[in-house]
């Protein structure tokens, strides 16, 4: 969960950063023109509407910077997701809506429902999105609608999430919203304590959106206290009226600017100069307008328990301008703006004790923030662990290895000058290239790749074992960056080399049964080198008779390949198992075959995990010959030949 919560918070830094500069703007056209907001000034109105057009839609940015972030992929879909997620339940859950929903008047819905455009919606809507994105972006259909498979998909099916989300929503939205305002009824009677329990849940519910429901009723008039429109109007009594605005003053002009300075004296010495710009440019809004978003979303995610002391603060802040009936007001937010224009009022009392009272604050939020964040090692801005980053970060500083071996065999290749092509299988990388004798194979081989075969003139294929799908996808990454070649040491010598695994038990006669009804016959008859030279492990071969596969051992699905030809599988006693249906039947693209189980699943012995079509696959695949090979073992010894029956054990034995 936290490594969760801390994935959250990095992929909201994009749409945080914009923030900073729409306050700013907002709170100079404020400044220009505190009563007409604008009204009066077409320059103020200039520069508030275009700030508003961010801090506006901050839950539309949420939406999409989330859905972006938590994708697998850093992928377009995924963000166009965030956008219908979070359309779709604003859209259902809209006044509007509600009233036809529930066939009553608009000035009848539930006041919950005018805030539910909220940067908690915003935050669901991009996690929900993301979620569809890693579930079905490489999800093929049937032909009739192949149209909408992959990343066409995640839309549609984000659209349909948000549907039962929509609909828990519908009932829980306001049950929380009034429960909420009912408890701000029940603590405004309770003065400063009163005033500092409103200030801690003000800052506690922010990530949640629920707020607004205390503000309504400390705020505005669902209470009768009105504490802004009362103290702007000069009506109330002095030292009181304001008490729930004022102790923010302390807190937003200077607590939180000081929070921010710890932050970046406390991130990575190669990350300070990121964190400064975000930092400076968000403590500066958080003094000049009072927005303090940029701030607060960039450590409540990657750091709750700091966001909780925060929020401590913020009430003991509340509570001490209230005891002591220090007052300010603000139209638009707790900042220096507002603080200026409210200090001249009738009612402001000692407001500038308040600017006392933030210094000191400021001094207590660095010292403690910096303390909490290097104590307990928070993963604040600029100090997030180096395997966290992006795949991006990891090409720059070659800590992949991964990384490194797909630099070195693609530098083996010729690189982008000789390949015209990188596809691979659930074994191997399948290349086309200009010119054969470019190739340097002893580079290739030098990674501990386990063979390569030439199979054309142009077309040459690599060896790597099932953690093929990750060297392919850093080769792409190469082919679509140039640049990042130069930075990757192609020689530190972190590559795979197979090994055998010390970590398995016995695995007996019973333990092991027949996947698939057909002829047994030794792994060196099988028609490709890479199998029958062992290079993937040792094993056996099935000449199939029937289009079924159960799994030979209890363990579980470590690989589903997606054109659904091969599938690994780990037994309970620690052996890697593949299961290769025919040759090059990667070239089908998943026809003619059904996949039963999925990546992680628990499987027993016995149990059907594939179906595919035996008569296609003779017509379409050079050959029907299915490899069982056990990938982390190089020497096995089969006890059977022959036809053997589905399900049927004495098949082999391991001691």
């Amino acid at each position: 969960m936290k490594k969760y919560l801390q994935r959250i918070g990095r992929s909201l830094m994009l749409p945080v950063a914009v923030l900073p500069a729409a306050a700013i703007l907002m709170g100079i056209g404020y400044w220009i023109d505190p009563t007409g907001w604008g009204a009066d000034s077409p320059l103020a109105a200039f520069l508030i509407k275009a700030g508003s057009s961010i801090i506006d839609n901050i839950p539309i940015l949420f939406a999409v910077g989330v859905a972006l972030g938590m994708a697998k992929e850093k992928d377009g879909s995924s963000a166009l997701s965030g956008l219908v997620a979070y359309l779709v339940v604003t859209t259902l859950l809209s006044p509007g809506s509600v009233a036809l929903l529930e066939g009553i008047k608009p000035e009848e819905v539930d006041p919950a429902f005018v805030k539910i455009g909220n940067a908690f919606v915003g935050i669901l809507s991009g996690i929900v999105a993301s979620t569809m994105y890693n579930r079905f972006s490489h999800v093929k259909l049937p032909d009739a609608l192949a149209f909408f498979s992959g990343k066409r998909l995640v839309p549609i099916m984000t659209a349909v999430s948000m549907l039962a989300v929509s609909a828990i929503l519908f009932f829980l939205w306001p049950v929380i919203f009034t429960g909420l305002v009912s408890f701000g009824k029940g603590i405004a009677h309770l003065g400063a304590f009163g005033a500092g329990l409103y200030g801690f849940f003000n800052r506690l519910l922010i990530p949640t959106g629920l707020h607004h429901a205390l503000n309504s009723v400390f705020w505005f008039d669902v209470a009768g206290i009105n504490d802004i429109g009362n103290f702007w109007a000069g009506k109330g009594t002095k030292g009181v009226t304001g008490m729930y605005q004022a102790g923010f003053f302390p807190v937003m002009m200077f607590g939180l600017p000081a929070a921010a300075l710890a932050m970046y004296h406390t991130a990575k010495d190669k990350k300070k100069k990121a964190v400064a710009s975000l930092m400076l440019a968000a403590g500066f809004a958080a003094f000049f307008t009072g927005v303090t978003e940029p701030i607060e979303f960039a450590f409540m995610f990657v750091a709750p328990m700091l966001y909780v002391v925060h929020a401590v603060l913020t009430g003991i802040s509340l509570a001490i301008a209230a005891v002591f009936h220090w007052t300010a007001g603000f139209g638009f937010s707790a900042g220096l703006v507002d603080f200026i224009l409210s200090s001249r009022l009738p009612l402001a009392n000692h407001p500038y004790m308040l600017i006392v009272q933030g210094l000191v604050f400021a001094v207590i939020y660095y010292f403690l923030f910096r303390f909490i964040i290097t104590k307990f090692n928070l993963m604040t801005p600029g100090r997030e662990e180096d395997d966290e980053e992006s795949s991006e970060i990891n090409v720059a500083t070659g800590e992949s290895k991964f990384t490194v071996m797909a630099a070195q065999i693609y530098e083996g290749l010729g690189g982008d000058a000789n390949v015209t092509s990188v596809d691979n299988c659930v074994t191997r990388l399948r290349m086309e290239v200009k010119d054969m004798n470019a190739v340097d194979q002893q580079k290739i081989k030098s990674t501990g790749v386990p063979g390569i075969n030439i199979v054309g003139k142009q077309s040459i294929q690599v060896i790597v074992g099932t953690n093929v799908q990750f060297v392919a996808d850093e080769i792409l990454k190469l082919r679509n960056n140039p640049n990042a070649m130069k930075k990757i040491n192609t020689t530190k010598n972190d590559t795979y080399t197979p090994v055998e695994s010390n970590e398995r038990s016995p695995l007996s006669e019973k333990d092991f049964v027949m996947p698939i009804e057909g002829e047994i016959i030794p792994i060196t008859e099988v028609p490709d080198q890479v199998f029958s030279q062992r290079m993937m492990g040792d094993g056996f071969a099935i000449v199939p008779s029937k289009g079924s596969v159960v799994s030979p051992v209890d363990g579980e699905i470590m690989n589903v390949f997606p054109t659904k030809h091969a599938i690994g599988i780990k037994s309970n006693q620690g052996y890697e198992i593949l299961i290769h249906v025919g040759m090059d039947t990667v070239n089908l693209k998943g026809e003619g075959f059904t996949v039963l189980v999925k990546d992680g699943e628990k499987i027993k012995k016995g149990q059907e995990i594939l179906k595919f079509d035996l008569d296609f696959i003779k017509k379409s695949a050079p050959s029907t010959v299915t490899p069982i090979i056990f990938t982390n073992l190089t020497k096995l010894n089969v006890k059977k030949q022959g036809h053997s029956s589905q399900g049927q054990d004495g098949i082999l034995s391991i001691e």
